[in-house]
C-alpha cells in the first residue's frame, strides 16, 4: 500500500510544469506556432493514444519498444501513448487530406511519452511542436523548412542559432556503389561510423570509409573534404543540394556536417538537422526528408522542435507579468475594460485578501489604477 510520503511522488522521468515555467511554456509555443502559420502551415491536433501499428506502420524505423503501450479494453487491440507526432501527421495526410492539394504544410504541438529517458536524459514526456511539408521533398521544400524552423526559435527567443547538417543515407548509398558492402559489413561499419572510431572501422572492413569521420565540422570545410573524395553522382547531388539549402539561411547562423550521423534520423532518407541554441543543452530541433509509406509512398520532408530545454533557460529570465488587484466592490465595468486591453486581474473574495500577498503590482482604486 502506498503510504503519506510516496503517494504524491511522480515517476521517474515525469515532471510538473509551475507558473512560471507554464508561462513561458505558452508564449513559447504561441510565437512558434505564429511563424509556422504564417507560412502557410495549418494546424492538426492528432490524439495523445493510437492503436500501436497505426503508429508504427506510416514510416520506416520507428520503434514501438520506446511507446508506453496497453490493451485497449473496448476493443482488445493493443494501443500506445504517442512517442513521435510526425507519424500522425502522415497518417492524417494520406487518409483525410489525401485528397488536398499538394504540397501539403501541416502543423502541430503537443506532448508525447517514451517509455524511458533516452541517454542521459531521464525525461520521458516532453513538449513537441513541428511542421510537415507533406508530397515534396526536394531542395526547395528541404530549404524552406529548415529557414522556417529557424525563423519560428528566434521567435521563440532563442539565441546562438547552429545547425549541424547530415546524410542519412549515403552510408547506405556508398555500399550499394562504389564501396561496397555485405549486409553485415554494413552494419558493422554503421556502428563504428556511429561511435568515431576509426581503428574499429578499418578491422570490420570498412576502410574505404575513413574519410567520412574526417569529413565533419564547418560546412564549408567538410564538403571540400568530401569533393576531394571524387564519388561521382552519389555525393555531387547531396553537396550540391547542402549548398542551396544553406544559401537560404539566414546571416549568422553557424552551420557544420557530420555526413554519417544517425541518432534520431531512424526514419529520414537523403537529408537530416539538427539545430543548437546558445545556452540551451542539446538539440533543440530535428528534421529531414523522408517517406510517408503508403501505396504510393508519399515524400516529404520536416521538422519537430522540442523547446522544454530552451522553455526552461528563458523563464528563469522572464520579466514579472503586471497584475491588477480589484477591491471589494470594486467597479466591475472597469475591469473588464482592463482586461481587454491586456491587464491580468486578480479579484477580492473577502476582507482577508491582500494585494501584495497576493502577488499584485497594481490596484484598482476608483476606476483607476494604481500602483503599488
Amino acid at each position: 500500500m502506498m503510504d503519506t510520503e510516496t503517494r504524491d511522488l511522480l515517476p521517474e522521468g515525469l515532471e510538473d510544469r509551475l507558473p512560471q515555467d507554464t508561462a513561458a511554456a505558452t508564449r513559447i509555443t504561441r510565437a512558434i506556432m505564429d511563424v509556422l502559420d504564417s507560412h502557410g502551415y495549418d494546424r492538426v491536433q492528432p490524439p495523445g493514444v493510437e492503436f500501436e501499428r497505426s503508429l508504427a506502420s506510416r514510416m520506416a524505423g520507428i520503434e514501438t519498444r520506446r511507446m508506453v503501450r496497453f490493451i485497449d479494453p473496448s476493443s482488445l487491440r493493443m494501443m500506445a501513448l504517442r512517442s513521435d507526432i510526425t507519424p500522425q501527421v502522415g497518417r492524417i495526410a494520406v487518409t483525410r487530406l489525401k485528397d488536398a492539394p499538394r504540397p501539403l504544410r501541416l502543423a502541430y504541438a503537443g506532448q508525447v511519452t517514451a517509455i524511458k529517458g533516452d541517454g542521459l536524459d531521464p525525461t520521458r514526456e516532453r513538449l513537441q511542436i513541428g511542421a510537415e511539408l507533406i508530397g515534396h521533398a526536394g531542395t526547395a521544400a528541404a530549404g524552406e523548412v529548415v529557414a522556417v524552423a529557424i525563423e519560428a526559435l528566434q521567435a521563440a527567443g532563442a539565441t546562438g542559432i547552429s545547425v549541424d547538417f547530415t546524410m542519412p543515407g549515403l552510408v547506405d548509398a556508398l555500399a550499394a556503389g562504389p564501396w561496397p558492402l555485405t549486409s553485415a559489413q554494413l552494419d558493422a561499419v554503421r556502428r563504428e561510423l556511429d561511435a568515431k572510431d576509426a581503428g574499429a572501422l578499418v578491422t570490420e572492413g570498412g576502410a574505404a570509409y575513413l574519410p567520412l569521420i574526417h569529413a565533419t565540422g564547418p560546412l564549408d570545410a567538410a564538403i571540400a573534404r568530401l569533393e576531394a573524395l571524387a564519388l561521382g553522382e552519389v555525393l555531387d547531388e547531396r553537396i550540391a543540394a547542402l549548398r542551396q539549402i544553406a544559401a537560404r539561411l539566414p546571416a549568422g547562423v553557424r552551420m557544420t556536417l557530420d555526413p554519417t550521423e544517425r541518432h534520431g534520423f531512424e526514419y529520414q532518407s537523403w537529408f537530416g538537422f539538427q539545430i543548437f541554441a546558445d545556452g540551451v543543452r542539446g538539440a533543440v530541433a530535428r528534421g529531414g526528408s523522408y517517406s510517408i509509406l503508403g501505396e504510393p509512398a508519399e515524400p516529404a520532408v520536416g521538422f519537430s522542435l522540442y523547446p522544454d530545454p530552451l522553455i526552461t533557460a528563458l523563464a528563469a529570465h522572464e520579466a514579472p507579468r503586471d497584475l491588477l488587484f480589484l477591491p471589494l466592490g470594486h467597479d466591475t465595468g472597469a475591469a473588464a475594460r482592463l482586461r481587454a486591453v491586456g491587464w491580468r486581474t486578480v479579484a477580492a473574495l473577502g476582507d482577508a485578501c491582500d494585494a501584495a500577498t497576493l502577488g499584485a503590482t497594481h490596484r484598482l482604486e476608483g476606476g483607476e489604477v494604481v500602483a503599488l
